[in-house]
């Protein structure tokens, strides 16, 4: 039963990587399952990735794991589906485009500027195909979807043309996030924060009749907007001044003196100028005061003829000039230095206005109690992420305003009948509202668009839509909706998964997911954000050439557990080579042997088959609770600490012989092995189980406990060792005769373990 080995290459050949690729493709492993009704699809809302520049070991690492998700219900459950698509709308690629081309998008002819975001999304996008391609995933390449494709941005309208005949859209002027440099309104999501050293000035206000009070803030610019300054019913030195009148400094404007709860005794004075707008807290206080709103900043980020002298001014310009002013006129009582977060655009960087504008919104605010409840209903991997989206439900204070006054994005579905007003078309078709004119429905006059285009998460946010058919495809929705996984960054919790909750309720009525996956950052080795101002950024494709795509996959599934941040550095992800390796040498020595029928399973065939099971039972919860820590890191110990290391030294000689219970075992363990590791290193397991059993490891099942019983493991392991580590103190090889007693425990195992070792002693 012994004969020639099926792999004769000595050594793992990572170039097969690309040849079994193109080969699943060839055979459509992946492609999308038949639907067959009441048999449930499960579909993977796979995050579509932005192609905005050269994909690091980030995206490569995420997504393979995501595979990894795929790979492992596919085998363990069947009937799943990986699509794939491409983000390729919004701000980020226009940004690419202005600086790559060195144009200004609001300076350049529209279709020209889209021609150019095209040309740059088409180009980053091959470097992501391609990267997805080395990694190995199992995705459903013939219906790759482009968000910025007509059919995608037609069902993106038509979702939008249903909830403005709900009622849930509605056009207002409210004060917005707003960023300069992009010259566009940001949802509260869009906004980041940094941390800061400017100054904090103590400015005297004067009091009508007499007296003054004292306010400090980080922000004298907007001393034209202040419409009333608030202290603290009870507390504080001004306290006492409630109701009286203040005059605002440098421009005489005369404002009450109102107590509010929201004035901190315990920040600068205690006292606190009301603008219009410094921050979120003056849009709500205005709200609820009423007050008249004074504006001195305009879209440029300038102050306005509302700002007097300082008209044409930056905001820092004139923060300097009038704090100089307040100095001059001897309103200035001091200035110190105060560290704070500052409101940025998360994509310029630039420091965010609060600007009145009309804008579209999306009600939001009502549906956040419907949300809460399905977070609660909804699977979280790990559990304890629930309450970043919990966090984030608790801080919607706000309608969501979803019209960019951008170019690259879905065109908003709105036209304007001169006689009629705002209309929207019949769903269906791509409407690009911006450059074509409609006939009204009523009248039939011609009916200009709306100029702007929407939220690029208006278009993310129905993705799980797009993947199981709505509105495109009954037979697929009705067995694949809600979608059965949610696999995203912890990053966009705030935006992908609340948005899409919410769209989607708002449009069936159900939950979107059935389980929800949020992975950790992909670091460096310090654990610092890869960066290339830095200069820390590993990119996949070198490393791939070097050592492998399964390496880097078992790399990163074996670091950490899921959830927490995966620090990446190249000595980690050759350790792993080493490892496959090792797995590659065992199956070389097993593929010598045939594979037996179950025969008479002596001790030792009956102690790494129980070991097996355990490995198997934890390799499967793991993978489960959609965590890869636990099945990579249990077959590797496995493999090398039992199985490799003992179990084959102990059976070579009855596997030379021919023995079936030794054969039949060899090869038991080898297919489990690489059953279990298949969804992690799809390659070599694949390239492994066709070269030994046949057929592709990818249509198999996940192994199954084959024998559960106790075994003195661990007395094995330390007699083992103690007899190698004789030898090696007598100067002897592995295979001369040795002189050592097999304890009594292991009186079972004797007779393996004496031809093992060549012990000339097997009694004690």
């Amino acid at each position: 039963m012994t004969g020639q080995e099926k792999l004769p290459e000595k050594r793992w050949d990572k170039g097969h990587e690309k040849e079994l690729y193109e080969l699943w493709k060839k055979e459509k492993q992946f492609a999308r399952p038949v639907v067959v009704p009441g048999k449930r699809m499960l579909v993977i809302d796979n995050p579509p990735p932005y192609p905005s520049g050269r994909w690091h070991m980030g995206g490569a690492i995420h997504f393979s794991q995501i595979d990894m998700i795929a790979r492992y219900f596919r085998m363990a459950h069947g009937r799943v589906w990986l699509p794939v698509g491409i983000d390729r709308n919004g701000l980020p690629i226009e940004s690419r485009t202005e600086k790559d081309f060195g144009i200004r998008a609001h300076e350049t002819p529209r279709r020209k500027f889209l021609e150019l975001c095209k040309k740059k999304l088409d180009e980053y996008e091959h470097n992501i195909v391609n990267i997805m391609s080395l990694m190995g995933l199992s995705v459903d390449w013939d219906e790759l979807y482009r968000t910025d494709s007509p059919e995608y941005r037609a069902l993106t309208q038509a979702t939008f043309i249903e909830l403005w005949k709900k009622g849930l859209i509605y056009e207002a002027n409210k004060p917005n996030n707003w960023c300069p440099g992009c010259k566009t309104t940001l949802a509260d999501a869009e906004v980041e924060y940094r941390r800061e050293r400017s100054g904090l000035h103590y400015i005297k206000f004067p009091l009508k009749g007499g007296g003054h009070i004292e306010i400090a803030t980080t922000r004298p610019e907007m001393l034209g907007a202040c419409r009333a300054v608030i202290v603290h019913p009870t507390e504080g030195r001004f306290s006492k001044l409630a109701g009286k009148t203040a005059i605002v400094p440098l421009y005489g404007r005369e404002v009450p003196v109102i107590a509010r709860e929201e004035a901190n005794p315990e920040f600068g004075t205690g006292a606190m100028m009301i603008c219009s707008y410094g921050d979120q807290e003056d849009v709500r206080l205005f709200r609820e005061l009423k007050l008249e709103e004074t504006i001195v900043l305009d879209r440029d980020g300038k102050m306005n003829e509302n700002a007097g002298k300082y008209r044409g001014m930056t905001a820092r310009e004139a923060r300097e000039a009038i704090v100089a002013d307040l100095r001059k006129e001897g309103f200035l009582l001091k200035s110190e230095e105060l560290e704070h977060n500052v409101p940025i655009c998360w994509r310029s960087k630039d420091e965010i206005e609060i600007i009145s504008i009309p804008e579209l919104y999306l009600k939001q605010q009502d549906f956040v109690g419907e949300i809460r409840k399905m977070a609660d209903r909804i699977k979280f991997h790990p559990p304890e992420k629930k309450q970043l989206l919990l966090d984030w439900i608790g801080a919607v204070n706000q309608d969501w305003p979803i019209s960019r006054r951008r170019f690259y994005g879905t065109p908003v579905p709105i036209f304007y009948c001169p006689e009629h007003g705002a209309w929207v078309p019949e769903p269906g078709r791509y409407y690009e509202a911006w450059e074509v004119e409609l006939p009204c429905p009523k009248c039939g006059k011609p009916s200009p668009g709306d100029k702007r285009v929407l939220d690029t998460w208006m278009d993310s946010s129905i993705s799980a839509l797009w993947v199981s058919g709505y509105m495109r495809d009954d037979a697929l929705f009705r067995e694949s909706f809600p979608v059965f996984l949610r696999p995203q960054g912890k990053e966009i919790v705030r935006t992908w998964l609340f948005y899409t909750l919410l769209r989607v309720y708002q449009l069936t009525g159900k939950c979107a997911f059935e389980h929800v996956w949020i992975s950790g950052h992909v670091v460096d080795a310090e654990g610092k954000k890869m960066s290339k101002s830095i200069g820390n950024v590993l990119y996949p494709e070198p490393l791939v050439e070097k050592y492998g795509a399964d390496a880097l996959r078992f790399q990163g599934a074996a670091e950490v557990k899921v959830g927490s941040d995966i620090r990446i550095a190249e000595e980690r992800i050759q350790g792993a080579s080493k490892f496959l390796q090792k797995l590659y040498n065992v199956a070389r020595f097993i593929s010598r042997f045939e594979r037996a029928e179950k025969g008479e399973l002596k001790p030792a065939d009956r102690w790494i088959l129980s070991e097996l099971s355990r490995v198997v039972k934890a390799a499967r919860e793991g993978y489960e609770q959609m965590d890869f820590f636990v099945p990579a890191n249990s077959v590797r110990n496995f493999v090398w600490d039992l199985f490799a290391s003992h179990y084959i030294e102990m059976v070579k000689h009855r596997a030379y012989e021919g023995d079936t219970g030794a054969l039949y075992t060899l090869h038991e363990v080898l297919d489990a092995i690489l059953r279990l590791l298949a969804p992690i290193t799809p390659f070599i397991t694949d390239y492994l189980y066709r070269a030994l059993y046949g057929s592709s490891v990818h249509v198999q099942g996940m192994p199954e406990p084959v024998l559960e019983e106790e075994h003195p493991t661990r007395a094995i392991v330390e007699f083992n060792e103690r007899v190698w580590a004789a030898k090696k103190g007598q100067g002897k090889s592995l295979r001369d005769p040795i002189e050592m007693a097999v304890p009594a425990e292991l009186g079972d195992y004797r007779d393996d373990l004496v031809r093992m070792h060549n012990l000339s002693t097997n009694s004690e």
